[in-house]
């Protein structure tokens, strides 16, 4: 695959916000023109299970921030058109990362993962085209490489919903009742864990996100109106870092020795 380079990169952001984005199909239509394929990356966390005095995303992490692991991985492929990164108005640690080619920066970051997706969508909305593929990838997954980003897009460019990396459950799932004890066994069969970056179009995203209430992914927004996002197959150096002991083993990801 090659970097669609028929339009030029995301021009200057507005500060507006776009109206009348309700009517779109959530299910798309052919598109006239080649879609262009677009990092966001909600990053206004505060990572508090993390238990550091710091947002678990800008944790150091083998030699450098573990969100410019992200952005560097994105900011490097070559399929990726335009990364926005949506932070909270403020954040103090951002302006001491590097600059990255095609790289925005969103102080519009919300209280919830749905709120900065949203906001982040609405201020890009002014440079980008309605059928363009938006990525949104957590800040706190820096297992994510090139060749996970060129298989999600290789596999749902022709969607017409769009998809998500999630690997299927291989651990026998136990549900418990309120005291913590066993209550029964969950058949893992078809049940897949849900990992990013999730893919869909721009529009009919922005219109999922904006119908929907208290989700903790995008592929559910689509879920609650009847649609099927597709499933690929990521891996489980993609994981997200939650807890400090998911730290090393990040660590040993990014260094090749897991």
């Amino acid at each position: 695959m090659t970097a669609n380079n028929q339009r030029q990169p995301a021009g200057p952001l507005s500060e507006r916000s776009p109206s009348g984005m309700t009517g779109f199909s959530l299910i798309a239509d052919p598109p006239m023109s080649l879609p262009r394929f677009i990092a966001l990356i909600p990053a206004a966390g505060i990572g508090s299970r993390m238990g550091s005095p710091m947002p678990k995303q800008y944790a150091p992490l083998a030699g450098k921030p573990m969100i410019q692991h992200v952005m560097q991985t994105f900011s490097d492929s070559p399929l990726i058109d335009a990364i926005y990164l949506v932070v909270s108005a403020a954040d103090g640690y951002i302006d001491a990362l590097p600059a990255m080619p095609r790289t925005r920066i969103l102080r519009c970051g919300g209280a919830t993962r749905q709120a900065s997706v949203t906001n982040g969508l609405l201020a890009m909305a002014h440079d980008v085209d309605s059928d363009d593929w938006i990525l949104v990838h957590d800040a706190a997954r820096p297992g994510i490489s090139h060749e996970l980003i060129e298989k999600l897009i290789s596999f749902v460019k022709d969607d017409p919903v769009g998809g998500l990396l999630a690997l299927p459950v291989v651990d026998t799932l136990k549900r418990s009742d309120a005291h913590a004890h066993a209550d029964h066994t969950v058949p893992r069969e078809h049940l897949w864990a849900a990992q990013t970056p999730q893919m869909f179009r721009h529009a009919p995203l922005l219109s999922a996100l904006q119908s929907s209430e208290a989700i903790t992914d995008e592929a559910s927004a689509f879920e609650r109106l009847g649609l099927k996002p597709r499933l690929v197959e990521g891996s489980p150096r993609n994981f997200k870092v939650t807890l400090p002991e998911d730290m090393l083993l990040a660590e040993l990801h990014l260094k090749g020795n897991a």
